[in-house]
């Protein structure tokens, strides 16, 4: 086992816990609140200030599967096993002005799991999954704008194009890419060679990757329909995580694949490609990776009830316990000075950064 660097990163300040094991979190742009649901339908919110909790949605007998903030914080939206999807408007003041944040819209799908959602980076407009469709809902006026057929396959992911123009959806043997000036076009069409489980578009928007059943990661140029094929992998890749840096840094991908993480760094040309390095300490299988905000520190988080810490996606920096029977995801706020994780038993932890850190610093 590798040693600590002199100076840590993270410490932890709260920890709690829900019902059932953590499924899904979300941070509110401004960082001051995050949402954490359970297996067991719980929907809680978490002043992290203040260290005080607002219950929105109690245990029940269905998991809550995917959750977020709008861009703006206006709203929270939440779905999962009962085939609903729930949006609250959050009050501008939640912290002070005593208003609970209200609950404007229940969607109801019966016999649907609704697995996956994202909301538009720049307008309040939310897509989920409808087992082979994806709807697409304006929640300012509460309208349908599209329903848009996968046709191939369940929708397995979904992401939004960093300028909100473009949303590209994931399945069997195809990422589809949707204009949202005219939902009704037919959708421009990156194929597969396996089922896609996980895409990402990096944060300047020129590059969409795709983690695939077939053991490998596939990345484009957004407008080039020529990828480039990653393989070496030992099973799926579940999971995909783009580092936000500086446009004169080389673009950063990391890529998660059981228990292993590879970082793969763009080489100066096309032609050379991309370079990669492996990372082997988890023990049981990675469920969740993440880069701190406008910096190359990766998290990771895995079975094995660790979350480490990647210093510059490069070399271990720390590692940060707390889930006896294993972490199940991640997220850091949008300052990146707080990181939170739930467990595999409902808990939930954050820890607080210090740029005391020599990893840490941004």
């Amino acid at each position: 086992m590798p040693s600590l660097m002199k100076s840590s990163f993270l410490s932890l300040s709260w920890q709690g816990r829900l019902d059932e094991y953590v499924t899904v979190m979300d941070w509110s742009p401004d960082g001051q609140w995050l949402a954490i649901a359970s297996g067991s339908g719980e929907v809680m919110l978490l002043n992290v200030a203040q260290q005080q909790t607002i219950v929105l949605e109690p245990s029940a007998d269905a998991s809550i599967d995917c959750l977020g903030f709008s861009y703006d914080g206006q709203f929270l939206a939440a779905g999962g096993q009962n085939g609903q999807v729930k949006v609250w408007q959050i009050p501008t003041n939640l912290a002070t002005d005593f208003l609970l944040p209200k609950l404007i819209k229940v969607l109801e799908y019966s016999r649907t799991w609704v697995e996956h959602l994202a909301w538009s980076p720049t307008r309040n407009e939310l897509a989920f999954s409808l087992g082979r469709y994806v709807q697409v809902w304006d929640m300012a006026c509460i309208e349908l704008l599209a329903t848009l057929p996968f046709e191939n396959s369940s929708v397995l992911a979904i992401a939004w194009h960093p300028n909100g123009e473009r949303l590209a959806v994931s399945g069997h043997l195809a990422v589809k890419i949707w204009s949202r000036s005219d939902w009704n076009n037919d959708p421009r069409v990156q194929e597969l060679a396996a089922t896609g489980v996980a895409i990402a578009i990096s944060s300047d928007g020129e590059y969409l990757a795709s983690g695939n059943l077939d053991n490998t990661l596939i990345v484009w140029g957004w407008d080039s329909p020529h990828p480039w094929r990653m393989t070496g992998f030992l099973s799926k890749v579940s999971h995909l995580a783009w580092a936000n840096v500086a446009p004169s840094s080389a673009p950063i991908i990391a890529a998660a694949s059981g228990s292993g993480l590879v970082i793969w760094r763009k080489l100066p040309t096309d032609e050379a490609g991309w370079a990669s390095r492996a990372f082997e300490l988890h023990q049981k299988k990675i469920v969740a990776i993440a880069f701190q905000p406008g910096s190359k520190l990766l998290a990771s988080a895995a079975g094995d009830g660790k979350v480490i810490l990647w210093h510059k996606a490069k070399k271990f920096g720390q590692m940060l316990e707390g889930a006896d029977k294993g972490f199940s995801t991640l997220a850091w706020n949008r300052s990146g000075n707080r990181l939170a994780a739930g467990g595999a038993q409902g808990e939930w932890l954050i820890w607080k950064g210090s740029n005391q850190g020599k990893g840490f610093q941004r």
